[in-house]
């Protein structure tokens, strides 16, 4: 049986847009069919998104996408605004994003574990693995502990996700997580830089639960941290009202997709008559058929009046695939140029403020 150092040796590289001019490559995809057509096509409504200089692009990220290597990927975009807002589980933004700019790798396991051989040993270990990644649990708790640190250095008050995972940032930068400190770049010290708001809606279902559920045990009855994920969909709709063009960049489904999906409605509940969302790009590999969320297409969408089928475009497609092409060609066809951040987090904390 390999030991615990053995196994953890390669950790996984993030690839780099910018070093990829994909152009020629996804240009040619083009004249082809199936999925490389969807790709290109995809590719050229994103590099349309971001010249549209009324266009909101909001972010959706969904499945285990920074352990597969894609984080530089997201930090690219928003450092080069070509992202206004994120919206994710929590597991790509605590479990996998932040426990990597806290110094921690996620790690390529060898073919033999892809379908759950030696998984008994890798409990044994405290190895967690991710198809064919790995992740050492003993620095996950690291990262759960953290979350608890943060809570309890917090105002006992409802939060939105979007505030906490910025005070997640503001730790990052006081405790010298930073590149300019000799630490690493990551999704939320990059949002926390550029005022990109992340929401995480099902924030407990990831290490900050954890990190939260030792808080509020420690502190029963006594004033404590929450998350209140109806303040969420209120600062997303907020977006929507203050900015009626909007994008979204879809990797995956679930409950983000329909969290930034439902704003147009939300801000109809709100007495604002808000356009659909102009364009609509989903990666994804769900099946529409069995009904869930994952699968349900951009067509779907329009039928409750969420999304416009003008500009819509669904890749079936595993995203480690599709995205370097879709974001690489934006990227390198500098569709970003004239863009300026928005800095939507601004926004929201005076909405806060004035609330």
């Amino acid at each position: 049986m390999p030991t615990k150092k053995e196994l953890l040796n390669q950790p996984i590289r993030h690839i780099d847009i910018k070093q990829h001019n994909v152009v020629a490559l996804v240009d040619a995809l083009q004249n082809m069919a199936y999925s490389s057509r969807d790709t290109a096509r995809a590719a050229s409504l994103y590099e349309m998104m971001l010249r549209d200089q009324e266009c909101g692009v909001i972010l959706c990220l969904a499945g285990s996408l920074i352990s597969a290597g894609l984080q530089k990927i997201f930090v690219d975009l928003i450092r080069n605004n070509m992202v206004d807002a994120v919206v994710s589980t929590g597991a790509n933004i605590v479990d996998q994003d932040f426990f990597e700019a806290l110094g921690f790798n996620h790690y390529r396991a060898g073919d033999e574990y892809k379908y759950g051989a030696g998984d008994a040993e890798l409990r044994e270990l405290m190895i967690d693995r991710i198809y064919d990644t790995f992740i050492d649990e003993e620095e996950l708790r690291i990262c759960d502990e953290t979350t608890h640190q943060i809570a309890n250095s917090l105002e006992p008050r409802p939060y939105s996700s979007r505030e906490f995972i910025r005070e997640m940032g503001a730790y990052l930068v006081k405790n010298g997580k930073t590149p300019q400190a000799g630490g690493r770049d990551s999704i939320i010290l990059a949002a926390y830089e550029k005022n990109v708001p992340i929401f995480c809606p099902a924030f407990s279902d990831c290490s900050a639960g954890f990190g939260l559920v030792a808080h509020q045990h420690a502190r029963q009855g006594k004033p404590m941290v929450s998350i209140d994920s109806a303040k969420d969909f209120y600062e997303l709709t907020q977006l929507k009202i203050v900015n009626p063009t909007t994008g979204l960049l879809m990797i995956g489904g679930g409950v983000p997709k329909n969290f930034a999906q439902d704003i147009v409605v939300a801000a109809d509940i709100l007495g604002v008559e808000a356009p659909m969302h102009k364009y609509a790009i989903q990666i994804t590999v769900a099946d529409a058929r069995d009904g869930a969320l994952s699968g349900s297409t951009l067509k779907e969408a329009s039928s409750w009046g969420k999304v416009d089928l003008t500009y819509e475009q669904m890749v079936y497609s595993e995203a480690t695939l599709a995205l370097p092409l879709i974001a690489g060609y934006a990227f390198h066809k500098n569709a970003q140029a004239a863009r300026e951040g928005r800095q939507w987090a601004r926004h929201l904390d005076q909405v806060a403020v004035t609330a």
